[in-house]
């Protein structure tokens, strides 16, 4: 294994405190992320077993992000569109958190189940009519629903593909629950991106894996999957969105964008350990630039808000060092988020309402990803003269 990012400690970026929390300890766990020098899998080391992250209060609800929405809806019809699915398809969703996406397939009249860890979310895809099992996935569990009838014609996994300890158990998963001519679809954040564009808080401990498709090809290959397709989308920075089938079908032929991507990434680098090695430095960059941001605008008697209890937020603040002083407070959309603390940081987790009366001359957005939703929807901080902060891949301020 070679290095690739050591951001010291950091407590798991989804453990928010309550008030009685803060009179307590927090655990902190080593975060440090190597690559294979053998296969190039970028892996994070692990100190903790996944129901440490993943717990039954987990507080990350998709449906809060309007256009996160619209990207779900969208991939609803376009799959819909493509792979021929009707009232006689059968789709799962593995990791459907609060059913975002469940909701428009189930819209269209197509049997739906979805499957998810976390008791928080998965109750709240329930409220919304959608059959979920409480359940890590993996070949065991897929085996399972083959037996009861319940192989899929098209799977989807949308930012899940990272978050697992086994990724070769989660991919064989795939390869038994599909139908013989079945698709899964899977989407997460794109390895190239993060290195092109310092996305180094895009790394905490749920993230075990960080993929490109060199690395992902390899992967399903070997546990029964072969990669058909790719497309690049906006999501988390850049993301991919690759189409896998069964290795035994014969149905949809490799496109010629696999093998350009694959290209690509080798011309950027993605093979070379060099490129992994330079990454600290990247990372050290951002957050000096962040760091002295902060205490400029300390220094200069200006208020400094953020907006988005974003588990990327969590990691650049804990790497910095941020604490209230710096940063008076972040804003969230998320009303069982509103009212706690971010962990490690502690700083307090506040509606809307408390941006609009403290009037900060200067809101960070923490889910850069979501960063022009988010400066349309808080537009009015121009009334008095405020101005949005990114600080990744740069620190800008913006006009």
């Amino acid at each position: 294994m070679a290095p690739f990012l050591d951001l010291g400690t950091a407590p798991p970026s989804n453990s928010y405190l309550s008030t009685e929390g803060l009179a307590g300890p927090e655990l902190w766990y080593p975060l440090v992320i190597r690559v294979c020098t053998e296969c190039l899998l970028v892996q994070t080391e692990d100190f903790a077993a996944r129901e440490t992250f993943f717990s039954e209060s987990y507080a990350y609800f998709s449906s809060f992000s309007t256009s996160w929405l619209n990207h779900a809806k969208a991939y609803v019809k376009a799959m819909i569109a493509r792979f021929g699915l009707g009232p006689q398809s059968h789709v799962v969703e593995v990791a459907s958190n609060d059913g975002y996406l469940l909701q428009y397939v189930k819209a269209a009249g197509i049997a739906c189940l979805g499957i998810e860890p976390t008791k928080s979310t998965a109750d709240a895809a329930r409220e919304k009519g959608i059959a979920v099992i409480e359940e890590f996935f993996g070949e065991a569990l897929a085996r399972k629903l083959v037996a009861e009838g319940h192989g899929a014609d098209l799977t989807a996994a949308n930012n899940v593909l990272a978050h697992v300890p086994d990724i070769n158990d989660f991919v064989r998963g795939f390869a038994v629950l599909l139908t013989p001519e079945g698709v899964s679809t899977f989407e997460f954040p794109h390895l190239m991106n993060m290195v092109a564009e310092s996305q180094f808080d895009t790394a905490y401990h749920e993230h075990y894996s960080y993929l490109s498709l060199t690395t992902v090809d390899r992967i399903f290959a070997a546990n029964g999957l072969r990669v058909f397709d790719v497309e690049t989308t906006p999501w988390h920075g850049g993301s991919l969105r690759i189409f896998a089938c069964r290795s035994d079908s014969a149905t949809h032929p490799t496109q010629p964008n696999v093998s350009a991507l694959l290209q690509r990434e080798a011309e950027s680098g993605l093979r070379d350990l060099a490129t992994y090695a330079a990454f600290q430095t990247q990372a050290e960059r951002v957050r000096n630039d962040f760091t002295t941001f902060l205490i400029d605008c300390q220094r200069q008697g200006m208020q400094v808000a953020a907006y988005g209890a974003a588990a990327k937020g969590n990691t650049l603040l804990n790497y910095a060092g941020i604490k209230p002083d710096l940063l008076s407070f972040v804003v969230d959309k998320n009303p069982a988020k509103q009212g706690q603390f971010l962990p490690g940081s502690r700083i307090p987790i506040v509606s809307e309402e408390v941006l609009k009366e403290q009037r900060p001359e200067r809101v960070v957005i923490l889910p850069w990803n979501l960063q022009s939703e988010i400066m349309t929807q808080l537009s009015y901080i121009r009334d008095w003269d405020g101005r949005f902060v990114t600080a990744v891949p740069r620190l800008t301020i913006h006009p």
